[in-house]
Order: C-alpha cells, then structure tokens, then sequence
C-alpha cells in the first residue's frame, strides 16, 4: 500500500498559566509598597532591570533599607497614596494584611497599572518567577506559584547548562546586530552567520568575544556567498524514541529547518524541539503499513530543497542504519543540493541502554553486527551470512524482524544457531508502552505475540543471559521504564 506525503499543522499552543512577557524598564519609574525582606528583593529586580523605584513603607524593614540605597531607588516613610501611582510603569505589593493588599491591587488597576502582590497570584496581574541572569540573555521559570521548590530546581539544572560566559556573548550579538544588518549580506547571509555565531560561542564560552572573532564570522558567511541563499538537506537521526537522546546537532538542525519530513517512528515529542514556523510533513514510512514510495520522497525532499527551503529529513534512529539514508544521500548530491548528515543514536544503543546491557561485554561477545529482518520484498532477506548468525561470540541486532523472526530462527538453528541462545525483544524502547521479553531464541518468536503493537527489536547473544533470567522474574508486558 502506498501513501502521498501530508502536511501536519504545528501543534497549538497548550494553555499557559502565564504569558511570560520581559518588561523594558530602563529610566521607566516603578511603585513597591511594603517594607518586608519580600519588598526589598523586588526593589533589587525593577533596579537591576534599570528601572526608577520609590518605595513607600510606614516602617521599613532592614532589608528594606539597605536595598533603598541603591542610586534610582527612593524610599518614602509614609503609606502610598492614589496620586503616587501616577506615571508608573508597574506596581508591586509586600502585604501580611489581606486588605491591605486587595485594596492596594485595586488601587493600582484603577490607576492603569500592571500589579503584583506578593505571594497572592490572584491579585496579580503579572508574575516574576525564577530568573537564570546571563543578561541581556534572561530565562524566566514560572510554576503560576503553585511549586517553587521546583522552580528552584529547574533554574539549578539551566544554570548548570549555561555557562556564565554566555553572557558575555549575548551582549556580542546585540551589539554586532547592527553591523551585520549593513554588512551586504544577504537575508540568507544573516542567517546563516548567527548560526555560524552560535556554534562558535558554544564551542567557546568561556572567553569573551572578540572583534576578530566578528570578523571572521563575517568571512566565513560571505565566503559561502549566494549558497547560503539555495536550498538544503540535512539527513537527521531523531534517536530510538526518547526525545533527550536527540543530540545538540539534531536540534540546533531542527531550529534551522524550513521544512521536516519525518517518518511515522518519529515520536511526537522530538517535532517539539523544531521551530514552530517549520513546515513539517509526514512522509509515513512505517514497517508494512501504508508508506510514501522512496521515489516520492526523494523527489519531494529535491523539490522542496531546490526552491530554496532548508529540509530536513527526520528519521527514527541513526539515518545510515537500514533507514535508507544512502539512498536519500545519493539523490541529494547528485541534484548538486548541499547535503548533511546528522547521526542519531541507534534503535540498539537505546534498547541497550534501557536493558543494561553492553551489546560488546568483553567476556561475552567478539563482535556486533546489524541485520535486517526484511529485504525490499518484505521477505527475508536470501542472502545473509548464516554463519555470522550462528557464532556464539557475536552480538546480533535484528531491525524490522516481526513478520520474519519464526522464519530467522528456524534457518539459523539449521545453520548452527544454538536454540539455547539468551535473545530478548523489545518493542517501542526508550519510549512510553516500552515492553520486553527475553527467552532462549527458539521461543521467541511465539513470545513475540505477548508484545504490544509498535516498532520491535530482537537481540540474540549471550550478553542478554541475565536479562532472560530477569525476565523470569515478571510479567512479559512489563515495561522497562
């Protein structure tokens, strides 16, 4: 059965408890009413964000007090007034007294003025949430109040994932903007040259950015010249499911992208990570169901890249192992498009992973190999090596074994496959569903029918010896995860 390729709609937005939304508050006076330790951090933020602060507070607190000395901030010893919230740009609350608050949130929305009171979400218009500071890149977490605590532990892993030095680079890219916009380049030419800006203050965050380093950014984009402007393929491994196994490169390609095109194996949580104005299109190539001919995806991906769009080709697992990446390849360099390959992480390395298992032991295996469990037939393929098969020192993998595996078994037995052999499968690994059963070879096949439907794996070795035992041990549908 054929299938035509189907354009499929980025997802709507989901319901967001808040909008996040970055005030510009430079020279801009702000209102903070309360003279609790909770006022006086919100006085350092509107400072900290350039803003003019007055404070009114009858009986300021210490730190209340100490964050008023801060050169735009003005601390008044007396109640706020309806006048005082005149001009302001925002105003925020520090309040144990219930009414005190209510009327102060009212007061302001009288006035015009966006409020928060805090620790009181219904009162305010407007959040601050957690803040990770490489400014002028800013990241803002929000849980809507209801789990700080997580919050704090979200901002600890960005922390962690940010070096500080970004800051520094960031406060590059918004002072170069301006000369890359009347460097010549072409729209194509900007582009192109943050992302060569990108990459380069990854690889380099340490140390800060130089003019030189402009400058030979600047070189490599206009050295590509009116290339960055033609089309692209970019051949991605979108991994065995898990979308956190994508590498950096798959996203950072997935950003960059006009255009998807992405196998039915691909999990729905991987399409998350391309930008929303990305085409994306399912060309439904999935193990004997309805699917796109190659020859229509080839022509499709040419097409696409020829009129100038960015494509990328998203395919479940590594693109070179049996996912027709070569065939994909060729075609692209020989329509002179520029071609990429992104490796993914391969269906076996995540089910191995997920097992425990080192597929190369070295007191159980000699050797991996991969082997295709159907040729372009849909059979069996007639011309695997049997003896390869049947070593007892190799580690085998078989991709897209469910109609064949009885007919697998049964001739490699006959070529010296010892039945005994520990061999396990799993279905839809590393994602949600994922299920195994492990078992001696010659009862896999009819184990297989415990499984649930989606895309299977078999492992034969005796480095799945314990994992067969394992298995003993619980039901067979019992995920991993």
């Amino acid at each position: 059965m054929s299938a035509s390729p189907s354009e499929i709609r980025s997802p709507r937005m989901e319901a967001l408890a808040r909008l996040p939304v970055f005030f510009a508050l430079a020279g801009k006076r702000t209102i903070v009413a309360g003279g609790s330790a909770a006022a006086a951090w919100k006085i350092e933020l509107l400072a900290a964000a350039g803003a003019h602060v007055d404070v009114y507070a009858a009986d300021p607190s210490e730190e209340v007090m100490t964050a008023a000395q801060a050169a735009d901030v003005t601390l008044h010893r007396r109640a706020i007034d309806d006048a005082d919230f005149a001009a302001a740009a925002l105003a925020v609350g520090a309040f144990d007294d219930e009414a005190l608050a209510t009327h102060f949130a009212s007061r302001a929305r009288a006035a015009g003025v966006p409020v928060n009171v805090v620790d009181r979400p219904a009162l305010s218009d407007f959040s601050f949430g957690t803040i990770v500071n490489r400014s002028p890149l800013v990241v803002g977490i929000s849980t809507d109040g209801a789990a700080p605590v997580f919050a704090q532990a979200i901002r600890a892993k960005i922390e962690a994932m940010i070096p500080l030095g970004f800051a520094r680079w960031a406060d590059a890219a918004r002072r170069w903007r301006t000369a890359v916009k009347n460097s010549g380049l072409t729209f194509g030419g900007r582009r192109r040259f943050w992302q060569l800006f990108t990459g380069h203050a990854v690889a380099h965050p340490g140390r800060a950015p130089e003019t030189a380093d402009f400058d030979a950014l600047l070189r490599a984009a206009q050295r590509e010249g009116e290339a960055v402007d033609h089309g692209s393929v970019t051949l991605v491994g979108a991994g065995p499911g898990d979308p956190e196994l994508l590498t950096l490169r798959a996203v950072r390609a997935l950003q960059a992208a006009d255009v998807i095109l992405f196998d039915q194996l691909v999990s729905p949580g991987v399409l998350d990570f391309a930008r929303r104005e990305a085409k994306r299109m399912l060309v439904g190539k999935a193990g004997y169901g309805p699917a796109c001919k190659q020859d229509e995806i080839n022509h499709l991906m040419i097409t696409l890249a020829k009129s100038g769009k960015r494509v990328v080709r998203l395919k479940g697992g590594d693109p070179m192992i049996f996912g027709r990446g070569g065939e994909e390849l060729a075609a692209a360099r020989a329509a002179g498009l520029a071609v990429e390959v992104v490796p993914g992480i391969t269906a076996a390395q995540g089910a191995a992973s997920r097992l425990g298992v080192a597929l190369t032991h070295r007191e159980a295996a000699r050797r991996l190999q991969y082997v295709t469990g159907h040729g372009a037939d849909g059979k069996l393929p007639r011309d695997i090596d049997w003896g390869s098969i049947a070593d007892p020192t190799a580690t085998t993998v078989v991709y897209m074994p469910a109609r064949t595996l009885a007919q697998l078994v049964t001739t490699g037995i006959a070529n010296g496959l010892d039945p005994t052999t520990p061999a396990v499968a799993i279905v839809r690994a590393t994602r949600p569903g994922e299920a195994v059963v492990a078992a001696p070879i010659r009862d896999l096949p009819e184990r297989l029918r415990e499984l649930p439907p989606g895309p299977v794996l078999v492992m034969i070795g005796k480095v799945f010896a314990e994992v067969e035992s394992a298995a003993e041990q619980r039901p067979a549908s019992e995920a991993t995860a």
